[in-house]
C-alpha cells in the first residue's frame, strides 16, 4: 500500500514539472511568433514552421499593421425599399 502511494506522489511530482516545463516553452513560442509578425513573417509561414494551424498563430500574433478595414455604404432609402418589397 505504502509502495503505490509513493508511485502516485511521485507521478504527480513529474506531472506538475512536466506542466512548468510545457508552460515554459509555450510563452517562449508565443513571443517568438509576435516577434516574428512584427519582421514581416505571415502566419502561413510561421504555420509550416511549427506544424500549427494559421488560425491559431494569427489569433496568437496577429498582424501588427492591419490595413484599415473598408466599410459598406448604404445608399439612403435602399433598406426602406428592400423591407417594402418583403412585405408584399
Amino acid at each position: 500500500m505504502e509502495d503505490i502511494r509513493d508511485k502516485v506522489q511521485a507521478a504527480a511530482k513529474k506531472r506538475a514539472r512536466a506542466k512548468d516545463a510545457f508552460t515554459r516553452a509555450d510563452t517562449e513560442l508565443r513571443d517568438l511568433l509576435v516577434t516574428a509578425r512584427t519582421e514581416d513573417i505571415g502566419p502561413s509561414e510561421l504555420a509550416r514552421l511549427t506544424g500549427l494551424t494559421r488560425e491559431w498563430v494569427a489569433k496568437i500574433a496577429p498582424d501588427p499593421d492591419p490595413k484599415p478595414r473598408r466599410t459598406v455604404k448604404v445608399p439612403k432609402g435602399t433598406l426602406d425599399r428592400i423591407r417594402g418589397t418583403d412585405s408584399d
